[in-house]
């Protein structure tokens, strides 16, 4: 490809542009002319990117006349992407996600540099938050439509000052205001040798770039509301594809469910089993035999644990007469004799054999006690503490 200047290919462009403008969207002619437009200014955009024409270090006085028609090019490229016919919802939204970026990058630029007033701004805003009254919107319509048709009046005078413009009845598009911003400035840079620079010109400059100003913004507007629609349609479509694919997994298990599987025969009689192994009807495992299922039968609406056999004062009886329950205790035993005490009464007990007997046995038990205290000394059996 032959090469040529950052300001003819934007011209050219701008040509393609404004060529499309007018004809019908979704005809091949207007679609092939929005890419070529598309493809000059995807690589003047890079340029003026990797040439740093505008920086936000700078002031609108620091940047020179001929180079504020570049401003223009987020827009340009902007109003193309959102004229590409596309079918595909989702193809459409990243369209137009590109092509709102560019558009803000326009809207920074301009707001960056001081170029719209606060006056203008304010107006903008106030007119935007009217809108939810029909009768205000359409005041603030009217307002935004005189501000524009005010602003082209004055353009088109100063370029027919600059003779850039034929002196009839026809109003140019606003693509062609721009592209003869480059025309004009191509030629103040061969007389004027890039040092002395048109006052009108810049004048014209930025009307054009206050009256875009307005147009973007509401081609912003534009832009959000079809997104919100666009975001709206793709979650729709999603949703009904995750519908559709939670179809198709139920239908797939289905194919292993007892359950939804039709029983063979007219009365639900057929074969258990296919050729497969594969179960054809529910079916239940019984017993072998008559009184097996009924014992079983017998066991359904029963209890789930093994139910006692005897009540607990029953098993209080039995536990007592293999005496495991201590009897005795309490106030009573402390008045009671111990069986020592008891033995010694009874062996005072004189001219009785039961006395004598009880005096005996006394006898008896003292001799042991007197045994065992001469075989087993008082601390024989402690043998942990001797030194």
């Amino acid at each position: 490809m032959t090469d040529i200047s950052l300001s003819a290919q934007f011209k050219r462009a701008l040509s393609s542009a404004s060529e499309a403008f007018d004809l019908p969207t979704i005809d091949d002619k207007t679609q092939d002319l929005i890419q070529s437009a598309l493809v000059d200014l995807r690589h003047v955009d890079a340029q003026v990117n990797r040439l740093s024409l505008f920086s936000s270090n700078e002031t609108l006085e620091d940047i020179s006349t001929r180079n504020l028609a570049y401003l223009f090019v987020p827009y340009v490229v902007s109003e193309m992407l959102s004229r590409v016919r596309v079918v595909d919802p989702e193809e459409r939204l990243k369209l137009l996600l590109q092509a709102q970026r560019h558009l803000r990058t326009f809207l920074y630029n301009l707001d960056n540099y001081n170029i719209i007033s606060e006056a203008e701004q304010s107006a903008y805003e106030k007119s935007k938050a009217m809108m939810a009254n029909p009768a205000q919107r359409r005041d603030a319509k009217i307002q935004q439509y005189k501000f524009e048709k005010d602003l082209r009046s004055k353009i088109e005078l100063l370029q027919k000052r600059r003779c850039q413009l034929p002196s009839n009845d026809n109003t140019p598009a606003d693509f062609d205001l721009i592209a003869s911003l480059l025309s004009t400035s191509a030629e103040t840079q061969d007389k004027d040798d890039d040092n002395d620079l048109d006052d009108t010109l810049r004048k014209v400059t930025l009307l054009l770039l206050r009256l875009t100003y307005a147009q973007a913004r509401t081609q912003a507007e534009n832009i959000n509301q079809e997104l919100e629609l666009l975001r709206s349609a793709v979650s729709q479509n999603l949703s009904s594809g995750d519908e559709r694919s939670n179809e198709r997994r139920e239908r797939e298990e289905s194919a292993w469910r007892l359950d939804s599987v039709r029983r063979g025969g007219p009365d639900g009689r057929g074969p258990l089993i296919d050729a497969s192994g594969r179960p054809l009807r529910p079916f239940t495992i019984l017993g072998s035999n008559a009184a097996e299922r009924a014992r079983l039968q017998t066991q359904v609406f029963g209890p789930d644990h093994r139910l006692p056999t005897m009540s607990v004062d029953e098993y209080l009886e039995i536990e007592r007469l293999r005496g495991n329950i201590i009897t005795g205790g309490g106030p009573q035993s402390v008045e009671r004799l111990t069986t020592s005490e008891q033995l010694a009464l009874d062996a005072d007990m004189d001219g009785t054999i039961f006395g004598e007997q009880r005096a005996e046995e006394k006898r008896q038990k003292d001799e042991q006690w007197a045994q065992y205290t001469d075989a087993n000394p008082r601390g024989a059996g402690n043998t942990m503490n001797r030194g």
